[in-house]
């Protein structure tokens, strides 16, 4: 994700803070200024938020053990403002491995809540989960008692039957051992969906920090129904049905100036690059030609500004399967490849062209 600082690895899963993280943290920093104007008071909100993502972060990494379980690697956790992502190489396909994925993160958070409320027991503390209705508690408590409050809190919000949020996954899980995968998704969208209306009313009425997470909701229940639409459509198609066969390659040797020439020359828009023994070496993209243009002009070589993180698929390899492989890569051209030589390029346009095509042919046949 761009924007985003390296803190380490947990577990052996990358770990991000997005930089907009540190607008929150002085964001807080001047909220606890002026409640109090100390510098004590500042430390100990900043405190109490950085233990807060802790949180977070655990509950992602809980998400990420879970699916290593089941053998599915997780790329990286990134910190962000509004909590955090765990960004698996994709989601459990047997629903009730997707439920056990999901309800993983929300039952770290009910340990560490579990873990405090004895602490807070063992010490004495009255009523460790008792909410004080002018929110007091949760601003001004101890760092215990707030964080035990706040871990329940996310335990709840989290549930709520609504993507991207851990509920709306569990709901799907629940549905597609009843249903087939692509119609428990849009129910579970459309579900979600309603429930961003409903916080975008509620926030209307003056928080607006329930708008962003209306916007959120809609948005990933949006992208879930989407994607499982178009894993639905292409479930049985093969690679070969959607690569594009009239495509040009550049020559390992070849220079700026005969890349803008095939770009000006034809609607194609990313090439491959290939050796002298027809090997694929990389994808020139659009955007890597332009820049180098403008940096060096049309006299450098396309070999030193190749993209060579891609992915490659056979002709025969089920679509579904390369859909799985596909944001794994920074580039989204993708070469077919029989007997090592290049036969077909997919791309993310020609694949929404065939989820069109067979989409219309659903139709006509009822």
């Amino acid at each position: 994700m761009k924007w985003s600082l390296p803190l380490g690895r947990l577990a052996g899963i990358r770990v991000y803070v997005h930089a907009t993280f540190l607008l929150l943290l002085v964001w807080i920093g001047v909220q606890q200024w002026g409640l109090e104007p100390t510098w004590r008071s500042v430390a100990s909100g900043v405190g109490f938020i950085l233990l807060l993502f802790g949180c977070v972060v655990l509950h992602e990494l809980g998400h990420a053990l879970a699916a290593r379980r089941y053998g599915i690697p997780t790329r990286d956790i990134t910190l962000l403002p509004i909590g955090g992502v765990a960004r698996l190489e994709r989601m459990p396909k047997d629903p009730r491995q997707e439920l056990v994925v999901a309800l993983a993160g929300p039952a770290v958070n009910v340990v560490i809540a579990a873990l405090l409320f004895a602490g807070l027991a063992l010490t004495g503390a009255p009523d460790p989960v008792a909410l004080d209705p002018s929110g007091e508690s949760v601003v001004r408590g101890s760092m215990a008692r707030r964080l035990l409050q706040v871990n329940v809190m996310l335990v709840l919000f989290n549930l709520l039957p609504a993507f991207p949020l851990d509920g709306g996954r569990v709901l799907r899980a629940g549905l597609a051992m009843r249903m087939d995968y692509a119609r428990a998704t849009r129910a579970a969208a459309t579900i979600g969906q309603g429930m961003a209306v409903l916080f975008a009313f509620v926030g209307l009425q003056g928080n607006p920090f329930l708008l962003l997470i209306a916007f959120f909701v809609w948005m990933g229940a949006a992208q879930e129904s989407s994607q499982a639409q178009m894993q639905g459509t292409l479930e049985g198609a093969l690679v070969r049905d959607a690569m594009l066969t009239d495509f040009q390659l550049l020559d390992h040797d070849d220079d700026l100036a005969r890349a803008v020439q095939l770009l000006l020359a034809g609607s194609q828009q990313d090439f491959p690059v290939v050796s002298h023994h027809g090997t694929v070496e990389g994808i020139l993209t659009r955007g890597a030609l332009l820049m180098a243009l403008a940096r060096d002009g049309a006299s450098g070589s396309v070999h030193d500004i190749v993209q060579r993180d891609f992915t490659t698929a056979e002709p025969d390899e089920p679509l579904t399967a390369l859909l799985e492989r596909l944001p794994r890569a920074a580039c989204r051209v993708v070469p077919v490849l029989e007997g090592g030589r290049v036969v077909g390029l997919v791309t993310l346009e020609n694949l929404g062209e065939l989820v069109s095509v067979r989409t219309a042919m659903r139709r006509a046949r009822g």
